[in-house]
Parts: C-alpha cells; sequence; structure tokens
C-alpha cells in the first residue's frame, strides 16, 4: 500500500521546515520534497523606510546570517548614492578591507558553528544514533577538549566581528559610501596576539584546521557512504575576481556545469536579464533558474561546494593546499557530492582565519579615508558570498529616499531546487523497499539538508506566491472550517 512519510519537524537547521516522502504501493517514491512553512515579509515591509536604514533592518531577518545581510545591504546603498558603481566598488581601500575583515569573521564563525554543531554530530555517533545522543551536549561530553577549541574558535569570530561593527550581532559600521570608524593598531594587535579568554591568531589557525582533520579521518572509514550519499549534479555559482577566483565580497557572477566551462558570467547588477524564479504551491520559498536554460537545467548549486568547484585557486597557503587535495578527488572535475560540502565549508573555515590575519596587519586599517559620496541614484543591487552562498539584495527609492522596492534572492532560495533533489535522492537510497522506516532513515534525509546549512528564515520573502490556508479541526479530526487567502 501507499504510504506518506512526514519530517516535521526538519531539526538542527536555521528556520522551520518540514519534508514529505510519497511512496506508491510497490514502495518507490513517488515525490520527495522540503516544505518551507514559514514566512518573513521583510520585502514588504521595508517599504516606506528610509533607504539609509536598509542594513540596520535586513540583517534583522536572521540572527546567524546578519553580518552578510548588513553588507549586501550596505553595497546597494553605495550604488543608490551613486558611490558603488557598476563593474566596481567605489568605496576606499580602507573602508572595503574592514568590511572584508567583518565578512571573513561571519564566514569564520558561521562554518564553524553549521559544522561542529550541526554535521558533526552524525560524524561522531553514526546517523541510527539516538536523538539524545548526536546533539551538541554529545559532543561536549565525547570530546571536550575538541568542544572547548571549537567555542574558542567561535568566540574569536564573534569578537572580530564586534570590533567591526560594533556589536557581535546586528552591527553599525556601514554606511552609505563606507564605514564609520577605522581599527586602531591596538584593536588589531589584540585580536592577533590574543589574551586571557580569547586565543591568539595562531591559536585561531590551528583550530580552523580541527574541521579538516576530523573529515579526512571519517572520510577514509567512511569513503563509500560519503562519496555515494546524494551525487546530485548541478551548475555552480560564485562571486568571481579577474582571474576566475572566489571573491567573497565582490566580482562578476560566474556560472559553470558539470565540466567547469563557464555557462555564463555576467556583472550581478544585470541579474534580473538572467535569473528567474518559479513557485510551487506547497512551499513560500522560490526556485530561482537561469533563463537561458529553463527551470529543469537552469537551477544552480551556491555555497562552499559550488565556491570550491567554481575557483581555480585561493589566495592563502594552507587553504590553497586543502583545495588541491578536494580538487585532485575529483581528478580536476566539479565535486556534486553533497556531504562533501562538509569538505568544502572546513576549507572556507580555514581560508576566512588565514584572510583575516592578512587584513589585522594591514595598515591601512588605520587610515582615515572611510566614506565617499556621489550623485543620488536612488536604486542599486549588492551581492556578496554569504557563508550559506550567493545572496542578492536589490533596492529602489524614491526621491525622498524611501524605499518603494525590495527583493531578496538568498543562498538558500538559490538551492532550493538542489534541496528538493538531494531529499529526493536519499529517499530513494534510504527509504525504498523498507519494510520498517527507522529514525535514523528518516535522519539520513535530514542530513543530506544539513549538508546546506539552510537558513529557511532568510529564504521566505515572497508574500502572495502562495495561497494561506487556515484550518480547523474538531477534536476528532474532521474539518469544520477551512479559509484560503490568496
Amino acid at each position: 500500500m501507499s504510504r506518506k512519510i512526514v519530517i516535521d519537524p526538519v531539526t538542527r537547521i536555521e528556520g522551520h521546515g518540514k519534508v514529505t516522502v510519497n511512496l506508491d504501493d510497490a514502495g518507490n517514491v513517488v515525490n520527495a520534497r522540503l516544505h518551507v512553512v514559514e514566512f518573513r515579509g521583510f520585502e514588504k515591509f521595508v517599504q516606506g523606510h528610509p533607504f539609509w536604514e536598509a542594513p540596520m533592518l535586513m540583517q534583522r531577518i536572521c540572527g546567524i546570517c546578519f553580518v552578510s545581510h548588513h553588507l549586501c545591504g550596505a553595497k546597494v546603498l553605495d550604488d543608490m548614492i551613486g558611490a558603488g558603481g557598476q563593474g566596481g566598488s567605489g568605496i576606499t581601500r580602507t573602508a572595503e578591507k574592514i568590511r572584508r575583515l567583518g565578512h571573513y569573521a561571519q564566514m569564520l564563525q558561521s562554518h564553524a558553528t553549521a559544522y561542529f554543531y550541526l554535521v558533526v554530530p552524525e560524524m561522531m555517533f553514526g546517523m541510527d544514533a539516538a536523538p539524545e545522543q548526536r546533539n551538541l551536549l554529545g559532543l561536549i561530553e565525547a570530546d571536550p577538549a575538541l568542544m572547548r577549541r571549537v567555542i574558542m574558535l567561535r568566540k574569536w569570530g564573534q569578537e572580530v566581528i564586534k570590533t567591526v561593527f560594533g556589536r557581535r550581532m546586528h552591527g553599525i559600521n556601514s554606511v552609505p559610501g563606507g564605514v564609520d570608524k577605522n581599527l586602531s593598531r591596538a584593536e588589531c594587535d589584540r585580536l592577533l596576539n590574543g589574551e586571557e579568554g580569547l586565543p591568539s591568531i595562531d591559536e585561531v589557525i590551528d583550530y580552523a584546521q580541527d574541521g579538516l582533520r576530523l573529515f579526512y579521518d571519517f572520510h577514509e572509514n567512511n569513503r563509500s557512504q560519503v562519496d555515494g550519499f546524494a551525487d546530485v549534479p548541478a551548475l555552480n555559482m560564485s562571486l568571481v575576481d579577474a582571474d576566475g577566483n572566489v571573491d567573497y565580497y565582490h566580482g562578476a557572477l560566474r556560472i559553470v556545469d558539470d565540466k567547469k566551462s563557464v555557462v555564463s558570467e555576467f556583472d550581478y547588477h544585470d541579474y534580473l536579464d538572467h535569473f528567474s524564479e518559479a513557485v510551487e504551491e506547497w512551499s513560500y520559498m522560490k526556485f530561482p533558474f537561469l533563463k537561458e536554460l529553463g527551470r529543469e537545467k537552469g537551477s544552480v548549486r551556491v555555497g562552499p561546494l559550488a565556491r570550491m568547484n567554481v575557483t581555480n585557486s585561493l589566495s592563502t597557503p594552507l587553504a590553497q593546499e586543502a583545495l588541491e587535495r578536494f580538487h585532485a578527488y575529483t581528478h580536476g572535475a566539479p565535486n556534486n557530492m553533497t556531504l562533501h560540502t562538509n569538505w568544502a565549508r572546513t576549507i572556507e573555515v580555514l581560508h576566512a582565519a588565514e584572510l583575516i590575519e592578512q587584513l589585522l596587519r594591514d595598515p591601512d586599517l588605520q587610515k582615515h579615508d572611510l566614506v565617499v559620496s556621489g550623485e543620488w541614484v536612488g536604486e542599486g543591487v549588492g551581492v556578496v558570498e554569504a557563508p550559506r552562498g550567493t545572496l542578492l539584495h536589490h533596492y529602489r527609492a524614491g526621491a525622498e529616499g524611501d524605499i518603494t522596492f525590495a527583493n531578496l534572492i538568498v543562498a538558500t532560495t538559490h538551492n532550493n531546487e538542489v534541496l528538493n533533489r538531494t531529499v529526493r535522492s536519499v529517499a530513494e537510497d534510504y527509504l525504498v523497499g523498507r519494510g520498517e522506516i527507522t529514525e535514523g532513515m528518516m535522519n539520513a534525509i535530514e542530513v543530506g539538508i544539513r549538508a546546506f546549512d539552510p537558513c529557511l528564515s532568510c529564504a521566505t520573502h515572497a508574500f502572495g506566491q502562495m495561497p494561506l490556508v487556515v484550518t480547523v479541526h474538531d477534536p476528532a479530526g474532521n474539518v469544520v472550517s477551512e479559509r484560503v487567502r490568496s
């Protein structure tokens, strides 16, 4: 007989979602879907606010991705006042480096959180382990020394964020055309040298390699499971610099195919010319795709795995060494193995730590040329590579400076199609032909979702694209009333 399996809620992700898997009479997967069942309307209620408030408001979409939203919004504001400019960042070197410093710190602490707190429990205990074991408390009990290092790594990253933006969360440093504060030599030295309760940069770089060591050990002992888990082909997209290597803060958008050939590359200000967004009745999250290839072939993967697939090299020595090993594993071909996203994520933790060290030693951070201005344009587009992938903000404002339009395409939205393909792939591998569906089998689907570190709160802004359905049931479960608002 046919069966419907529901995983509600999906655990250890940011936001609220559920999975439904429908099996036919033969036990084959008919469909498998990730339903995003929450809604946040930032694109709508930011309208009417002064344009300069946008980075402060938009970063409150999420308590995890706040730096990324703050900086993306700041880049839009640069455009709006005529200080951004298509084809290049128009702010000063000091302002850009200060923003980059905070951005890399966000990359470090966010990836460390996602990897160690949300992914590692299955690596350490197995997918079939009891839920009460595979969690943060279980990790602390199993390896307290490692978790102390993880906590210190995250603390240091948050301290960099606080130093740059004035707060550990929902910072205030970016302004239209630049930043409102530089960093003193003493502030930089404190982060480099450490103090009681705060590690030095040498310790941070060592801690940053813990993730790689852990992945290598796990992969060596579980190679077939890791490599065979949801091998899902997709186009890969990332911001790149003039040399075609990943740039987390600025650049052109590059999309490569399964042979690493460039399918498309364009100025991100022109995104509307290249991307469209499909909708489905069963999810509040849209499905972006490349217009020239259509919905099925034009969906892209973004995030750590995509960035490592797109880039040819990384700019720091230890991260470059790790990237070479990553590329060699697939003989230079794009890596579509979902769990290798965790490998890519650990490379980026290390890369971020090395980039932060470079910037903390850069005397440009002490300069006072912080803000530029231009002629009012009233519209702008900002893109950064958030930890979860390519993040886009687009605003328009009237002559008085009040926002009239806002659109966001966040990393999780870009990944929506690939996420759903991953859910189906895991369901087909773990659920088909099984007489009994165990907790471990259902957790395997969650493991596939967690590899993307989705931020569902950030991804749902399209009010009106899906009907709002309110259903009232009596104590026996019968529907007594239902209202639908389109």
